[in-house]
């Protein structure tokens, strides 16, 4: 354990930052939970509906650096282009 005042401090904000950072991580995995199974459910308004605050909850987090940009990116790709293939089922059928 530390024994500076100064490395007692840095450790009380890590586990603070920490702690900060696992909820942001959580919520992502929560969105994206809920576009999948949206998905799987087929109902496009849902989907949709889940992806505007799944994609908003993402770039959020990519903005305080809790998640990678390019990482940010990725997720909202791919759940936009998974909605996107089931609207074009739909109009299809």
């Amino acid at each position: 354990m530390a024994n500076h005042k100064s490395a007692l401090k840095r450790a009380k904000q890590s586990e603070v930052r920490r702690l900060r950072n696992k909820n942001y991580k959580t919520r992502i995995k929560t969105a994206v939970k809920e576009v999948k199974s949206a998905i799987a459910e087929n109902s496009l308004e849902q989907a949709e509906e889940s992806l505007k605050r799944a994609v908003s909850i993402i770039q959020k987090t990519s903005g305080k650096s809790i998640i990678h940009r390019k990482t940010a990116i990725r997720k909202i790709s791919r759940l936009t282009r998974s909605v996107n293939q089931l609207r074009t089922t739909e109009n299809v059928t």
